[in-house]
Order: C-alpha cells, then structure tokens, then sequence
C-alpha cells in the first residue's frame, strides 16, 4: 500500500482527510501533528488502532523529524495541512503564525525537496506535495467583483492571510527553481464535524445550544463561500490523483452568505432539532459585537478550474451540509466537553465576555 505523509492531521479539515483515505483504504497515513490548541487526537478516534495510521507528534519545523519520518515510511506524498488557522489570534499574536506557516512550511519543502531528489524511477515521477491554503490570501472583494479565480492577484488583509500568501509563494518557487511537483489548493471557508468552536458555526451551535450570545462581528453582513468539509477532502483527492504539478485549483462550495444569513439558518435547524429548547427562538439570542479590524468584506470561489479538468463538485447544498454539521454535535457531546476547557474558555472570554 502506499504511503502518505500528513501534516496537521489532526486538526479539523486533516482529521477529516485523514479518516476519508483510511476509510476507503487509499493509502497508509503517516500524520505528523504538533496537537496545538486546536490539533485533538479525539478527532482521530475511529483509526486510533487502525496498523495503516501512524500517528507522530511533532512540529514541521523540526527538520531532523521530517527528514527522518521521510526516509524511514517513504512516503509518495505529502500534504500539508499544518498551518495556524484563526484571523483573530492572528491579529492578537501573529508570532506563531509567521514561524508556522510560513517557516514551517519552508522546513517542510527543504525536507520535501532532499527526500524528493534522492528518489529513483519510478518513485520520483510519482512524488507529489501538495499545499493547502485559503482563499483569503486573494483579499477582498466588492459586492459586483467577480469571484477569485487561480489569476486573481494576491492582496492578503491580515497576518493569517499573509503568512499563507508567503507559504504559497514559496510552494511555487520550489516548483518552478527546483523543479518539486507540487499543488497547491486554495479553499473558501469550511465548515463541517470537528471544528474547533472559535469559528463561526460551530460557536453558533454550541453558544446556541447552551443558551449563549450568539456574537455576530459589525452588522454581520461579511459574505462567506461555504464549503462542507468532506467535500473539499474529496475535491483534495482529486487534485491529488489527477492534478498538473505546479498547478492552483481553487477550491469553493459555491455557495455565498452573509454570516447572518448562517446564523439565522444555524438557529432555524436548533429550533427544528430542539424543539424543547427553553431558549427558542435561538436567533433572539443573537448579540452583535465590535467588529474586528481590517475585516474583509467578501470572499467567493471560482472553481471552474477544477471542475473543467478534474471533473470535481460539491456533493453538498448548505443546507445538508449545516444538518449533518449540526447532528453531529448533538451526537459528539463527549467531544464538545473535551475542548471546552482551559486555553479555549480563555479565548472566548477575552474576545466575546464572560461565558
């Protein structure tokens, strides 16, 4: 069976990717994870076991690691999924995201690059890395503006933004100075099961769930293309199996909403799923909050790319997606009391009040 190096597997779009491959027995799983605030090994509960997961704590960073986890599993691919993620703690503390996102992922290409060229025939040709970043290092757009597509120039707002600009830019230039095939893949927002509840819905669901302000930043008309989680790990498989080295392919849902638009459809399934709910109806507990600066506006996918040579769409509408996401949280309480505690709770007191 093949194998895969996975960094930041255990986090919530890795996790998903790592169970969909070890579900349908794509590949051996190398998953290489620091498990930082937002990394949780519960997330990988179903292959805990499984003898084709492998799971290692450490840091991308740490080049000796690498180079040793390269040349010991031989992997035919790496996929990067490590990265500092929250526009919000980005703006409180940028440190970590410039050493992880942008340092960690060199580390991770010089490693890549070594491992790579000390390869013969066929293994060589068929080596792929692939990169996964995020529509925000396109900006903001305008309410007429047509959606990023892979010609969009970059314009990134904020530390996050700018530190997986730097990361992709330095994916590139290992493709085209050293000739390392790899992909990269730019997604729009993601929501689905095992998010951390920093993020938008499932702060919604959980805040909702417990009878909590429902925070929404300014007048909660910033516009989101969502995108379901196991929908953009399938769309990564394909860009994987099938997609040129040195080649972008965006990556969205197709789907643009205001964030109040989300809530309000968030509140609506809660007032379906918990009809015996005492905090009916959810969207009365809604509490608008001091915008956070440099906010982009608008983000939205063109992902005409994709689809046209990869043969990739969404499987899911916003509305199944968001039931799926919502059931799976009333289902996982176990998981929701493992990570709201300790650093979490303090994350959310200082941003939006006493919980």
């Amino acid at each position: 069976m093949k194998t895969w190096l996975v960094t930041g597997g255990a986090g919530f779009i890795g996790s998903n990717f790592v169970l969909r491959i070890r579900s349908r027995g794509v590949a051996r799983i190398v998953n290489l994870d620091l498990l930082t605030y937002a990394g949780n090994l519960r997330n990988l509960d179903a292959p805990h076991s499984d003898p084709n997961h492998v799971f290692v704590r450490g840091d991308i960073g740490d080049r000796e690691m690498v180079r040793d986890l390269l040349v010991r599993h031989q992997p035919e691919t790496v996929v990067n999924f490590a990265a500092e993620s929250h526009v919000d703690r980005s703006i409180d503390g940028p440190d970590p995201f410039i050493q992880t996102n942008v340092v960690g992922t060199f580390s991770l290409l010089k490693e890549s690059l070594r491992y790579w060229q000390g390869l013969e025939e066929p293994s060589r040709s068929a080596f792929r890395f692939l990169h996964v970043s995020t529509d925000e290092v396109y900006g903001s757009l305008g309410p007429d503006d047509p959606a990023f597509s892979e010609r969009t120039p970059y314009a990134p707002n904020s530390p996050y933004s700018a530190s997986k600009a730097a990361a992709d830019h330095l994916v590139r230039a290992y493709h085209h100075t050293y000739g390392l095939p790899t992909l990269t893949t730019n997604c729009s927002n993601n929501y689905g099961p095992r998010q951390f509840p920093e993020k938008l819905i499932p702060l919604m669901i959980l805040n909702g769930l417990s009878g909590k302000p429902l925070p929404v930043y300014g007048d909660g008309l910033n516009v989101r293309d969502w995108l379901y989680v196991e929908d953009h790990c399938a769309a990564i498989e394909v860009v994987l199996l099938g997609g040129r080295p040195g080649e972008t392919y965006n990556i969205g849902g197709g789907c643009e909403l205001t964030n109040m638009e989300v809530v309000r459809s968030v509140c609506s399934l809660i007032d379906q799923l918990r009809p015996e709910s005492p905090h009916r109806p959810h969207s009365s507990l809604v509490s608008f909050v001091k915008d956070r600066p440099g906010h982009d506006r608008r983000y939205a996918i063109d992902a005409a790319k994709i689809q046209s040579e990869l043969g990739w769409r969404p499987e899911e509408t916003f509305e199944t997606g968001l039931r799926k996401t919502i059931h799976w949280y009333l289902e996982n309480t176990d998981w929701v009391s493992s990570i709201q505690t300790g650093e979490y709770q303090e994350w959310i007191r200082k941003h939006y009040g006493e919980s």
